[in-house]
């Protein structure tokens, strides 16, 4: 049995010690992922070339993800997509014209997601592109009696704008997919903890954003051991995955390196999330207006199925900001209202 280091945090170094998440004069973002890609195991946790294809199905309902001759994109290839969707998200806040081709300097994005700026960082950015761009997903939705059946790439396309004479990328123009950009018009995103990009283990990351589009701002959330694994992609035996979170766990009982939750796994085999309220509880801060009780978040669930309640929350907060709320009578039958009109106008989230 693998013995635990106390001394040696399981967190990466934070490389670039800087204040701010980007370089070019923006300095309130943070880091965003896209809710849909957190909800299902898009992103392989293997470190070597990922040829399988992967099928998840719910109901009528299925995903397939399927891999080029490069492999799977992996869970460290997302940082591309993080880095992106948090540079949209801040223009889309400051009510600028955004695009799905976006610019940026490669130095800038290997630095503020926590990367070696070294050769071997430029090369590994360039093998992301590629398996972003050849990592194909297929689903069909279901959507008022119609089923639609859709094909597209994590980007459509990634080019190399300007390289430096030793031949280093500079600057760098992705062309995100609809998929990704029809997420950010809509603000289905969920901000990420800044040490998401410091944590070592591809699965660590995994069951971070599963805790996060899950447990929220929850106090408590828990889910079965098998159905984490399946929601994590892990082709790894029932034992063996047991070990894995077993590990994790011991190791987040140790250092609290895990952000914004805790990690503990039952005997009777369920892993249970709790809020350590950190970069959520930053978010709280900016959230103005009446207080909303912690059952009525159980009974929004239902009103609006399949969506994340406290993205409909800030939407009615920032909602309820632009006018007077002195006849406020009941603060959680408001919120509900407007949860069932959300999904009287949205649907069901894909």
């Amino acid at each position: 049995m693998q013995l635990l280091n106390r001394d040696r945090s399981p967190l990466l170094p934070e490389r670039h010690p800087t204040p701010d998440f980007f370089v070019c004069d923006i300095f309130d973002a943070a880091p965003k992922g896209d809710m849909a890609s957190m909800e299902h195991p898009v992103f392989s946790l293997s470190t070597k070339p990922d040829l399988r294809v992967r099928r998840y199905e719910n109901g009528d309902s299925y995903i397939e993800i399927k891999p080029s001759s490069d492999g799977l994109a992996t869970v460290h290839d997302r940082d591309v997509l993080i880095y992106c969707i948090s540079q949209l998200m801040v223009a889309i806040n400051e009510e600028r014209e955004v695009s799905q081709v976006v610019r940026f300097k490669a130095h800038d994005l290997l630095k503020a997601t926590n990367r070696m700026t070294n050769g071997q960082g430029y090369e590994a950015l360039k093998a992301a592109f590629e398996r972003l761009a050849g990592t194909r997903i297929s689903t069909n939705i279901v959507s008022g009696g119609l089923e639609e059946f859709e094909t597209f790439g994590l980007i459509e396309r990634a080019k190399v704008v300007r390289e430096t004479r030793e031949g280093r990328m500079q600057e760098v123009e992705v062309k995100l997919s609809d998929w990704v950009f029809s997420a950010i018009k809509q603000q289905e995103v969920l901000t990420l903890h800044r040490n998401y990009f410091r944590l070592r283990k591809p699965m660590e990351r995994r069951i971070y954003e599963i805790a996060r589009k899950h447990c929220g701002r929850q106090g408590e959330w828990r889910i079965g051991l098998q159905k984490l694994q399946l929601k994590c992609g892990s082709t790894s035996t029932s034992k063996e995955f047991r070990r894995l979170v077993r590990a994790i766990v011991l190791e987040d009982r140790l250092h609290q390196h895990i952000p914004d939750y805790s990690i503990d796994l039952t005997e009777d085999d369920m892993v249970v999330f709790k809020n350590r309220s950190s970069t959520l509880q930053e978010e709280r801060t900016t959230c103005q207006g009446p207080r909303i009780r912690p059952e009525t978040y159980s009974v929004a669930r239902e009103a609006a199925p399949g969506w994340d309640i406290y993205l409909i929350e800030q939407e009615w907060r920032n909602w309820m900001a632009s006018g007077p709320t002195d006849g406020l009578r009941d603060a959680d039958q408001a919120f509900l209202g407007f949860c069932r009109r959300w999904y009287e106008r949205k649907g069901t989230a894909t």
